[in-house]
């Protein structure tokens, strides 16, 4: 799943949000399912940045509703 930086994702329309933002938890759920299971991720840092574009994707969709 791609990383986005903010002005990617304030290009996108609201599907192409919606549908991101369920692949990008999805991604979430499962590297933190490998980490629970005592297994090394891939790319440590990956969890962080997933994390990061979930907050930046949010806060594109409250500004949207303001």
């Amino acid at each position: 799943m791609a990383i986005f930086k903010i002005d990617e994702i304030r290009n996108m329309n609201e599907e192409e949000i919606a549908e991101e933002l369920r692949k990008l938890e999805s991604d979430l759920i499962r590297e933190r399912g490998v980490v629970t299971a005592g297994g090394a991720p891939e790319k440590p840092g990956r969890i962080k940045d997933i994390r990061k574009t979930i907050a930046r994707i949010n806060t594109i969709k409250q500004e949207r509703k303001q």
